[in-house]
């Protein structure tokens, strides 16, 4: 007798459920900025304490991605999705009871940063290759990324609200509550089962698994290239404010422009993903980043202005994450849905390398020239390279040898 189907998990309810988690998980992140003036002002601390446990946390959840995707891939994506939220929410908790720097590098920065690994929008990309039809796979990789955006665009003036109404310790709590909606909507998320008396795939070790992926070369391309993503916009999102400041623009328009960025990155993705079924990936990937490389030279040698700012945000914005969908689909081209997670997670922690050092190079090379011109030049020529070294890529599934017949 067969088993009934859970006919409720439709892709239209995999869908909102996956959209949701990775909104839930991406949006009280974005909005930790918003702590570090209270913060610092009731511990009396410096800016470079809370600045470096939000490094940590962006290292560490890069880190711990490709893990906690090869457990996904293992095991299914709704243990590490609970197992994410809870340490997510955990650290939330502890990030508002810290009273010194090593006790929030340890929970803003650690738990915080592996929490995020288990149950950020990369965990959800990867169900969503799993359990979405291939006709929806492309468009789903783009509206799962488009979430992670609206939960940015979303809680970061929920954080103010929350913080002028409550002030910011509750707000952590409230955080820490908002993110425990993970647990149920990660039930849509489940595997399916084996059909019994189908033909099994072909079996393939996690070791097998990364010994092909990066023996690839299209593979290490497209990983090269997603560190130029996090490099640009992670130099962009924490240092655009005070270079805007630098050239004589008000404060508010470096939130305004966030914000821009933020609004148009929604549209970018799911832009993306929709055109990852019409058109080689890789162009896609191509034309973003030297998309990127062009806005950027236009924006630097144009006098400063709000209409500028705003132009270039909306630009930069609309090109932001728009590189994660045809990422993932590439990956899921080339190597099949087994391993997506955890060679995704890979791929990301490229980005989050790039991401790290883009942040750290731009204070460090601000502070020994003065200005942010050597890292905005730097940031356009790896534009370039990227553009460049995704063209060879070839959008074909991996040559395996055939199971002998016995």
């Amino acid at each position: 007798m067969t088993a009934p189907s859970l006919t409720w998990r439709t892709p239209a309810v995999i869908l909102v459920c996956g959209c949701l988690i990775g909104m839930l998980a991406f949006g009280p992140r974005a909005g930790l900025g918003f702590f570090l003036t209270p913060m610092s002002a009731t511990h009396g601390w410096g800016r470079d304490v809370f600045s470096l446990a939000m490094g940590l946390q962006m290292l560490l959840w890069g880190v711990g991605q490709p893990f906690a995707g090869a457990l996904a891939d293992r095991f299914g994506a709704i243990s590490v999705l609970c197992g994410g939220a809870l340490l997510y929410a955990v650290g939330l908790v502890l990030m508002a009871y810290s009273t010194t720097p090593l006790m929030l590098h340890i929970t803003a920065g650690v738990i915080i940063g592996f929490g995020l690994a288990g149950c950020s929008f990369t965990l959800v990309i990867g169900a969503f290759g799993k359990l979405m039809p291939e006709s929806w796979r492309s468009l789903a990789f783009g509206a799962g990324t488009a979430a992670g955006s609206f939960g940015q665009f979303l809680f970061s003036p929920l954080s103010v609200a929350f913080i002028d109404s409550f002030g910011w310790q509750h707000t952590l709590l409230i955080f820490s509550a908002i993110v425990l909606l993970i647990l149920p909507l990660s039930l849509a998320l489940a595997a399916p089962r084996a059909v019994p008396g189908a033909a099994a795939a072909r079996p393939q070790s996690v070791t097998q698994a990364l010994t092909e992926a990066f023996g690839h070369r299209s593979y290490v391309l497209l990983v090269l290239g997603f560190f130029t993503c996090g490099f640009q916009i992670f130099f962009i999102a924490i240092h655009l404010p005070a270079y805007l400041i630098d050239r004589g623009l008000p404060a508010e328009i470096g939130g305004w422009a966030l914000a821009m960025i933020g609004l148009f990155n929604i549209v970018g993705s799911l832009l993306s993903g929709w055109l990852g079924n019409l058109i080689p990936k890789r162009y896609i990937l191509a034309v973003i980043y030297f998309g990127r490389s062009i806005a950027i030279l236009i924006f630097i040698l144009l006098p400063p202005s709000t209409l500028t700012t705003l132009v270039f945000s909306a630009v930069i914005g609309f090109l932001w994450l728009s590189t994660v969908p045809p990422t993932s689909a590439l990956v899921a081209v080339m190597f099949g849905t087994k391993w997506l997670t955890m060679l995704f997670g890979f791929a990301f922690f490229s980005h989050q390398v790039g991401g790290f050092l883009g942040v750290w190079l731009g204070g460090v090379l601000f502070e020994q020239t003065g200005s942010y011109d050597v890292i905005w030049w730097l940031a356009i020529l790896l534009g370039v390279l990227s553009a460049v070294i995704n063209l060879p890529i070839v959008e074909k599934p991996v040559l395996r040898p055939a199971p002998a017949v016995v």
